[in-house]
Formats: structure tokens, sequence, C-alpha cells
């Protein structure tokens, strides 16, 4: 069984066990419960009613919070020529082709967040899938991370971009911001997100298509969102 700190605990006590609490009460409890010395991250997770063995419940993409995340990505773009030059200009943090990706390879070098690359470069990129796959770094087009256009992608990451994917039990986790951002601005976040989301519904899935929705913070206590408190 899990043992937790004595913090943890003290938090915990705050939430009461089978309540479902509205958005701006459950963001209030969030930073309330907050046991972190530094400015912790607010998440939510959202188990969705899918069977992630079946190719069409299967939800990845990606979208850009309307007040950001409040964290600094760096981002690596693998490209060449004009794409590279653009990606230069639009501020990346590292731009190269095959001498960044032997730089990973032989160096196990990963000191960035995410890689934007161009089509044209992904038959290289593939060589290294089984190094970058494990690590959620592998590019993909449905999360506008292979790409012929390296400085829109660039600028969503930089506004605040999050992936998603669900995973093996149905749940999609995402940022929703920090707890020194403002009520506010954290419940515009987790209402985009809860919007875009519940607007996946897969045709095969019948029924309700989102089972629970829950934020903490970072090494904090869950709490669970009455589903009611969205517009969905």
């Amino acid at each position: 069984m899990k043992k937790f700190g004595k913090k943890y605990v003290e938090a915990a006590k705050k939430i009461e066990k089978n309540k479902e609490y509205s958005i701006s009460e459950a963001i209030k409890l969030a930073k309330e419960t907050s046991i972190t010395k530094f400015d912790s991250t607010i998440d939510v997770a959202m188990n969705l009613n899918v069977d992630p063995k079946k190719a069409d419940q299967q939800l990845r993409g990606s979208f850009v919070l309307p007040n950001g995340t409040g964290k600094t990505k760096k981002i690596l773009v693998i490209a060449k020529g004009a794409q590279a030059e653009a990606a230069k200009n639009a501020g990346a943090d590292f731009v190269g082709e095959k001498d960044m990706i032997e730089k990973i390879q032989k160096e196990n070098w990963f000191d960035f967040d995410v890689i934007i690359a161009t089509p044209e470069m992904m038959p290289e990129l593939g060589k290294i899938g089984k190094i970058l796959g494990p690590k959620g770094l592998m590019p993909n087009p449905k999360t506008n991370t292979v790409t012929n256009n390296v400085t829109a992608a660039i600028e969503d990451v930089k506004k605040g971009m999050v992936s998603y994917k669900t995973d093996t039990y149905g749940n999609i986790h995402s940022v929703i911001g920090k707890v020194s951002f403002d009520d506010n601005k954290l419940q515009e976040n987790i209402e985009y997100i809860v919007s875009t989301i519940s607007k996946l519904k897969p045709a095969s899935v019948k029924g309700k298509f989102i089972n629970s929705i829950t934020i903490s913070s970072t090494m904090g206590p869950g709490i669970k969102i009455d589903k009611n408190s969205f517009d969905i």
C-alpha cells in the first residue's frame, strides 16, 4: 500500500472524499493543498468512456491553452534549408538535422522538451524512434509537431501548446497552469480543455463520454470536479 507523507495527509484532510466540487471550489482547493516549496503545476485528469484498444477510440492531438501553461519549453527543430532558417528566426532553442539526431543517439542528449520536424526529416528521425517514443518526444502530425510551417508550430509551443493522448486506461492528462495563476485564468484553461475534448467523442462510443474530471497540484491530492459545472 502506498504511503503518503505528512504534508500530503494534512492536505488531503481538506478534501471531502467522495464529493464533486464546482470548478471554482476545486481550483481554490488545488491551491490550498499544494505542498511543494516551488510554484506547483496544476494538472487535470479526465477518465473517458473509451476502449483504447480500438483505433477509432484512441485520442491524440494538441491545443493551445488560452492563458498558457506557465512553463517555458525548450524547442528542438529538425529541418533543412529555408525551414531551418525559419526555425532559428522564430526562436527555436536548437536547430539541426542529422547532426542533432546523432547527438541524441550517441550522447544521450535530451536538453529539450519538444521536437518539431519537417515531414522530409521524419525518415531520419524514425531511426531513433525507439529512443524518442518511450519519452513521448517523437513528433507526430496529430500534435502539429510534424509540419512544413515550423514558424507557426514554434509560436504555438511558446504560447502554451499542450499535447494529449489517451493512456491504456482511457485517461487524458493535461497541464492547466501554475498555482500562482489567477483563479479565472485557471478556470478558462480547464473549461477550454474539457470543451475541446468533449467535442472529440468517437461515433462508436455510446452514452456518456466523460466519466470523471479530477485536478491536483504537483504531488498534491486529487480533487473531483462536478461534470455539470461544465457547459458540455
